[in-house]
């Protein structure tokens, strides 16, 4: 259980010097697009599932109700609002916060045609759950590129660094309250909600674990 203390995002030999680099190495770049695509597949895996979402959505259904606004545009109120506490924790973005937006949206949209529908509420589950360990692997690639987080990653490294505590503890204190304020607000929740706020931390841990172990044991062979 060592990833659970993971502090920082590794560096590994692919891992851009900074996350606002516009001439990135080529694998550097690779990686980002690997984990994304990796990321969006989990996102879309969850949303297949149909058993609840993720507890962001949650938190822009219940500022929908309450401004009267669609939910797209609430979920872009709620960025919007995430990107300016970047501010105070001094996170620079990167080619990757907008790759985060379009190679997560893309993915998202053409996995859904693909992905099983299940019938079963345990197979929902299982498939719930899978979501939510891909969305952890494919953090831990695109992070350990270092090419810029996406809003809610970049709060959590943030926050993390500030006070020195665990990313997997960082993220599920986030998840955890941002679903008790969106289902205060109005939200709904379901199983797959509950599954993402309190697994997404240790999830996300363990794909830096791994990448950050995996890339560092190649390069010193």
């Amino acid at each position: 259980m060592t990833f659970l203390t993971l502090k920082a995002v590794p560096v590994v030999p692919w891992s851009s010097s900074q996350p606002l680099n516009l001439r990135p190495k080529v694998s550097t770049l690779f990686y980002l697009c690997v984990g994304l695509s990796i990321f969006g597949l989990g996102e879309a895996t969850l949303v297949a599932a149909n058993v609840g979402v993720s507890p962001w959505t949650v938190l822009a259904e219940g500022v929908s109700s309450l401004v009267g606004v669609s939910l797209g545009l609430a979920t872009l109120l709620v960025s919007a609002c995430v990107l300016l506490i970047w501010i105070p924790l001094k996170q620079t973005p990167g080619i990757g916060t907008l790759a985060n937006a379009l190679i997560v949206s893309l993915v998202i949209e053409l996995s859904l045609i693909f992905l099983p529908h299940p019938e079963s509420y345990w197979l929902q589950v299982l498939q719930a759950a899978a979501g939510v360990l891909l969305v952890g692997v494919g953090s831990g690639f695109y992070l350990v590129a270092n090419l810029g987080p996406g809003p809610r990653d970049g709060l959590m490294t943030g926050l993390a660094r500030l006070t020195d505590f665990p990313i997997a503890w960082v993220r599920t204190t986030l998840e955890i309250s941002v679903v008790s304020l969106g289902w205060s607000l109005g939200g709904t929740i379901g199983c797959g909600t509950l599954l993402f706020a309190f697994g997404i931390g240790p999830a996300v841990s363990l794909g830096l674990f791994i990448v950050g172990y995996s890339f560092a044991k190649a390069d010193a062979s």
